[in-house]
């Protein structure tokens, strides 16, 4: 058939009809929200850590959480057109039917995500409102008892001075008890050199073998020293 020929073909340019989405523009579609839901579920979950959480969910955290839901509804409505061209294929594709388990599976697993942020941020709340009355009630109580409150500073004051000696306590124990331990080593070597001090005496010979050494380590330095003294004089004596 010739070009010509296929474009006058009344087939040849049919489109699909209104309404009628193709199996790739679905999943396309079924994609983007999926991650779509992640956005959201990054700016939801952000929810819980604010530094002050208010008593109620304030106009943003509900409409966070309605376009959530609104995007599960629409996720489910595209599963539903999938699924729908699936079984009108004769033969139905394994590669289709495990993408549209996918889609199903994921949009499962975020429901249950939307739960779990949703526990949390309640937890969070609670613990905020729990927190915020016990404060609300200690200030009240020192308030109403402005006698109680400076008695009660005064113990906590009390009790830092008592944590701080208590400190410093710990690190002068731990001085002397290294002190000690240099002690003890010192009298280790002091002992030991006496052994060997008394060890090399009942040695024949020993004691003169080692003054001749010493006798040349002295002889050594002196005519070191003398050959250093010799050099600075000289280098003085150019300059």
């Amino acid at each position: 058939m010739s070009i010509s020929q296929a474009m006058m073909s009344p087939t040849a340019g049919m489109s699909a009809p209104p309404g009628h989405s193709s199996w790739a523009q679905l999943r396309s579609q079924a994609r983007t929200l999926e991650t779509q839901t992640e956005g959201y579920f990054h700016k939801y979950s952000q929810f819980s850590t604010v530094s002050s959480i208010p008593p109620k969910p304030t106009e943003d955290e509900l409409q966070t959480e309605a376009t959530i839901q609104d995007v599960f509804e629409r996720r489910e409505a595209l599963i539903s057109q999938l699924s729908r061209i699936l079984d009108s294929e004769s033969q139905a594709s394994a590669l289709k039917q495990n993408h549209l388990t996918r889609h199903r599976e994921i949009l499962l697993d975020h429901r249950r995500e939307l739960v779990r942020l949703k526990s949390q941020i309640s937890d969070a709340r609670t613990r905020s409102n729990l927190l915020s009355n016990v404060r609300s009630d200690i200030d009240a109580y020192r308030h109403s008892n402005p006698e109680d409150a400076e008695a009660e500073y005064m113990l906590d004051e009390r009790r830092r001075i008592d944590n701080s000696h208590n400190v410093a306590d710990g690190v002068l124990s731990q001085a002397y008890a290294i002190n000690e331990q240099f002690g003890v080593q010192r009298e280790t070597l002091a002992s030991v050199n006496r052994r060997i001090v008394t060890a090399a005496s009942q040695i024949p010979g020993i004691n003169s073998l080692i003054g001749r050494i010493g006798a040349k380590k002295r002889r050594d330095g002196i005519i070191l020293g003398g050959f250093i003294a010799f050099c600075v004089l000289m280098l003085l004596w150019f300059m």
